[in-house]
């Protein structure tokens, strides 16, 4: 788990961190749809603004804050926990461009398990139980994220994103799951993904289900 240092007088002494406000494009039960926890129920927390700008991006809405509502982390906390989701993930846009401690404290005090889904390129913030990296070419992560890394989650176009992924799994705890994720409408990437996993097992493929499964 990562934690931000001097969080507990937060948690303890003031609720008023119920009241930060977040920029947030969407919040909503669903399904994990790709990476480790494919399959399970959750609740998805997607933040608005971006500095990673990915080209093939399918949530580019996400991109900018301006325009999406700001919701209090006491809102948040209260729709993930009445889902019934037994964890949040936090998502964007770029989540880590919020100082993310204030969210994760109200969902940690509830019970609930924080998950983060992030490029690594501003530094890590929060509570977070669960971290997947997905790292980007042209905005690299921060050193910091490699030792809290859980999952790493290349997305693939083109053998440079192989590269790439060999480059970041070696900053990267030992146990780390390792996914590669074929980019959806590249559909040659799938035989670049599955010659490599057969020639290096240490890795697996993650697949984006939730667009077979037409759930959001």
């Amino acid at each position: 788990m990562f934690k931000t240092e001097n969080h507990t007088k937060l948690l303890t002494d003031d609720k008023d961190f119920l009241e930060v406000e977040y920029p947030v494009m969407e919040h909503f039960y669903t399904i994990q749809g790709e990476g480790a926890h494919t399959g399970r129920a959750s609740y998805f927390i997607r933040t608005a603004g971006c500095d990673v700008n990915c080209w093939w991006c399918d949530v580019k809405d996400s991109w900018e804050e301006e325009g999406h509502p700001k919701l209090t982390v006491g809102e948040l906390v209260d729709a993930a926990k009445e889902s019934g989701a037994p964890f949040v993930v936090i998502t964007g846009g770029e989540p880590l461009l919020h100082d993310l401690l204030p969210l994760t404290l109200g969902l940690k005090s509830a019970g609930l398990q924080v998950h983060i889904e992030t490029s690594g390129s501003s530094p890590l913030s929060g509570q977070l139980d669960w971290i997947t990296l997905s790292p980007k070419r042209f905005k690299k992560p921060t050193e910091e994220v490699f030792a809290y890394v859980d999952e790493l989650k290349v997305v693939v176009l083109t053998n440079k994103d192989l590269k790439w992924a060999e480059e970041n799994a070696e900053k990267c705890p030992a146990g780390t799951r390792l996914l590669l994720q074929p980019e959806w409408e590249t559909p040659k990437s799938i035989d670049l993904i599955v010659d490599y996993v057969k020639e290096n097992p240490e890795w697996g493929i993650s697949l984006q289900t939730h667009k077979f499964l037409k759930v959001p």
